[in-house]
């Protein structure tokens, strides 16, 4: 028969600086996952809606004014994605007889949803009076198409509408 000695050890006594250990190994690891965290937080949000909500707010009068203006036109104004051999989209802004807008200089952009760094200025030309295409390629995903219409210096007509592309 053999015998296989075992031997036990002693129990390694909790000292003062085994626990400061612990403690500041613990609380050094928490401090610089919220370091990282908080640093990625901030370098990947791109802001918020509105850059300065004091600012909207007085000119919220404005903005309902301006609604009730564009409303009262009862204008019908239209955007149609293209696809295929030559892609973009076409606005086309009539009255309420149908007829054509002229005068008008479109200003818009696609907004992504998420991401305002990512946001992205079309240019457009005007094909016909009151008629508008695409010059910027589209890129694909969902955006915001924000259409602008002004007249003069003036915003006379604005929409936001989702698409994807």
């Amino acid at each position: 028969m053999s015998s296989i000695a075992t031997t036990t050890r002693a129990p390694r006594p909790i000292t003062g600086r085994t626990v400061l250990i612990y403690f500041l190994g613990f609380f050094g690891i928490v401090f610089a996952m919220n370091f990282y965290m908080v640093r990625v937080a901030l370098s990947s949000f791109s802001g918020v809606e509105t850059e300065s909500s004091y600012k909207a707010g007085l000119s919220f009068k404005n903005d309902i004014a301006a609604a009730q203006a564009q409303d009262a036109r009862h204008w019908s104004v239209e955007a149609t994605l293209q696809r295929g051999d030559n892609p973009g989209v076409i606005i086309t802004a009539r009255d309420t007889q149908g007829q054509a807008l002229p005068g008008l200089v479109a200003e818009v952009r696609l907004a992504h949803p998420t991401d305002k760094r990512r946001d992205l200025l079309v240019e457009f030309v005007e094909l016909t009076p009151g008629q508008f295409k695409s010059l910027t390629p589209m890129p694909k995903g969902p955006w915001d198409l924000v259409i602008g219409l002004k007249r003069e210096t003036e915003t006379v007509f604005r929409s936001k509408s989702r698409v994807s592309l």
